[in-house]
C-alpha cells in the first residue's frame, strides 16, 4: 500500500474528506446517517478526487463510521487508519 504515515497531502486529503462527511452526518449520527454522509460526500468533491475518495471510504468503512459516531476529530481519524500521524 502506498499510503505513508504523515504524508502532508495524503493527510490533509483525508481530513477535508472527513470534515466534510462529518459535517453532511450531523453531530450524533447513526449508522444509516454516515453511510448516506460517506456517498454524499465523495460526489460532492468532484470527478477525480471523487473516485479517490469512494476507493478510500470502502477501504476504510468501518473504522470511519465508527470515528464519526464516537464523534472523533477528522484528524484522528485519518491518524487511526495511517493517513496522518496522531
Amino acid at each position: 500500500d502506498s499510503v505513508a504515515p504523515g504524508r502532508g497531502f495524503k493527510c490533509s486529503q483525508c481530513t477535508k474528506v472527513l470534515k466534510k462527511i462529518k459535517a453532511l452526518a450531523g453531530d450524533d449520527p447513526d449508522e444509516d446517517a454516515v453511510a448516506a454522509a460517506l456517498q454524499k460526500g465523495c460526489r460532492l468533491l468532484g470527478r477525480s478526487m471523487g473516485r479517490r475518495c469512494q476507493k478510500f471510504v470502502k477501504k476504510y468503512k468501518d473504522q470511519i463510521t465508527e470515528g464519526l459516531q464516537n464523534g472523533d476529530m477528522p484528524q484522528d481519524i485519518c491518524a487511526a487508519v495511517g493517513f496522518c500521524r496522531s
